[in-house]
């Protein structure tokens, strides 16, 4: 699979957003076209492309509006985490056969500047963790919650999209950092049974059970002391109403309402946030690299000594790529969503 030798094709496939989505999005929505293999520059790589991400941060792209990354531009090869290998350099430092992490995904093969690759070992972890638990999912998930929550041992945490690359590290980071208990909403009996059973937290629910708010009361019945939000709309309601005094709240994510063509209907309970004292921030996973040494650290001896566990869901083929983004939005995955591009 990671063979550079194989010969590069004249055109490779790329994903294209032909049409900005109103709701859902449908896969007519996207276009798989072919287009020319660039060879490289000088100070570029080609590389072909083993493993790509889909995240939910790529729905808001699709729309036209400013925001803090480029809305994709229609008709032209979308991007995203991907890691592959290196087929031709012509870059210091880099030379065929050598993985590398970077941002052209959405595509079979890449020319890139090799400013925009970083290197990552085989040897030292499967590939397709570059992209999850090793990766931007788990720097969001360790720094949403250790840097913007301000989190310390004793505080009862609760994660709403618990099951997912993101929510499923915070969690399990609460957890090894001494968290009085550990909370997580999920989509299915499944999901709450791995959550409890693999990850470890104490308690969790299935969100399409009832109200979240009754059930979060009861998952947590002394309140919480830290919400991380992937959710939005009512699981936000909720933790409002069980958050402590002086409580905190990390908002990572709405994917509740990224589809959504009304405006939400929760969170009702605003006002609730004066008498609390609570504390609201959003946060950007690119504010905190510099805690990706910490990050690595902490999360590799958590993995080498079998404390932190993660699970991908991996969809096989370019081909289905808007499938599993489509899927991932709609909780189809557990842990991080990756489209194996060889597969």
């Amino acid at each position: 699979m990671t063979a550079p030798n194989r010969p590069v094709p004249a055109t490779a496939r790329e994903w294209h957003l032909t049409r900005r989505p109103d709701g859902w999005p449908v896969p007519e929505d996207f276009a798989l076209r072919e287009a020319p293999v660039q060879a490289p520059n000088d100070g570029q790589l080609l590389i072909r492309n083993l493993y790509m991400s889909v995240d939910p941060y790529m729905r808001g792209r699709m729309n036209d509006v400013k925001s803090y990354v480029p809305p994709f531009q229609l008709d032209q090869p979308m991007d995203g985490g991907a890691v592959g290998v290196v087929v031709e350099s012509r870059a210091d430092g880099f030379k065929p056969g050598d993985h590398v992490l970077h941002g052209a995904g959405w595509r079979e093969y890449a020319t890139i500047g090799a400013a925009g690759a970083v290197p990552v070992s085989a040897e030292a972890a499967p590939l397709s963790t570059y992209l999850g638990v090793l990766g931007m999912p788990g720097l969001t998930a360790y720094a949403g919650l250790l840097e913007v929550a301000s989190f310390k041992e004793g505080d009862a945490v609760f994660v709403s999209g618990a099951a997912g690359a993101v929510g499923s590290m915070v969690g399990q980071i609460a957890r090894l950092k001494g968290a009085s208990r550990v909370v997580g909403s999920a989509g299915s009996a499944e999901k709450v049974r791995l959550l409890t059973e693999e990850f470890g937290f104490d308690a969790a629910f299935n969100y399409k059970d009832g109200p979240v708010r009754d059930q979060l009361r009861e998952a947590a019945p002394d309140g919480i002391d830290v919400y991380f939000d992937n959710v939005g709309g009512e699981h936000l309601e909720a933790a409002i109403s069980a958050l402590n005094t002086h409580g905190r709240i990390t908002v990572c994510g709405m994917i509740a309402q990224y589809n959504s063509t009304e405006p939400p209907a929760a969170p009702r309970n605003l006002a609730m946030v004066i008498g609390k004292r609570l504390r609201i921030t959003g946060m950007l996973v690119n504010d905190h690299k510099d805690l990706r040494p910490a990050f690595q650290q902490d999360v590799a001896g958590w993995l080498a000594g079998g404390e932190l566990k993660y699970q991908e869901t991996v969809v096989g083929g370019i081909g289905n790529a808007v499938d599993a983004f489509i899927g991932m939005l709609r909780g189809s995955n557990t842990g991080k969503m990756v489209v194996a591009l060889d597969g």
